[in-house]
């Protein structure tokens, strides 16, 4: 699985005045609504409900919220990079500006897994997220993402 195959140019997103991991996660769901045609409620609701159970800050800046949706017809991830870190309750208490949200269809255990180890991967490597740092357009960031070179990384 490559990140070109779960994640639009469109759902790529420079973020600029969120404060709060709510208001990030409201925004991730709206754009997620519009892609996918869920309702952006149940999109949150699957996205809070997860990291209620445990945050998924993962460190360094990076999140990788993620949930299950009934009907979805298949693995959809969104980035989004914030002009200002966050507070997120990652397990190393930095704030957070790099965010790939997944969500999957209920059921689809092997292919969630998938993606979030696909994801984890490519934000491992300290010179892809430096480069995602330093760019602030969605058409950039969405090219750097899914570039041979940069999946080459996450292989």
């Amino acid at each position: 699985m490559e990140l070109a195959d779960i994640l639009a140019e469109r759902a790529v997103l420079c973020c600029t005045g969120v404060k709060t991991k709510r208001q990030l996660f409201e925004d991730l769901a709206a754009r997620a609504a519009e892609l996918t045609g869920h309702p952006a409620v149940d999109i949150l609701n699957a996205i809070t409900n997860r990291e209620e159970l445990g945050s998924t800050g993962l460190g360094n800046g990076i999140a990788i919220p993620h949930g299950k949706i009934a009907g979805l017809k298949g693995v959809t991830a969104l980035f989004a990079r914030l002009d200002e870190p966050i507070e997120f309750d990652s397990v190393d208490d930095q704030p957070v500006d790099i965010v790939v949200m997944l969500l999957a269809p209920t059921g689809a255990g092997a292919d969630h897994l998938k993606a979030l180890s696909r994801v984890a991967r490519l934000l491992r490597t300290e010179a892809v997220v430096d480069e995602l740092r330093r760019i602030d357009d969605p058409a950039r960031l969405y090219a750097t993402l899914t570039s041979p070179v940069t999946t080459h990384y996450a292989a």
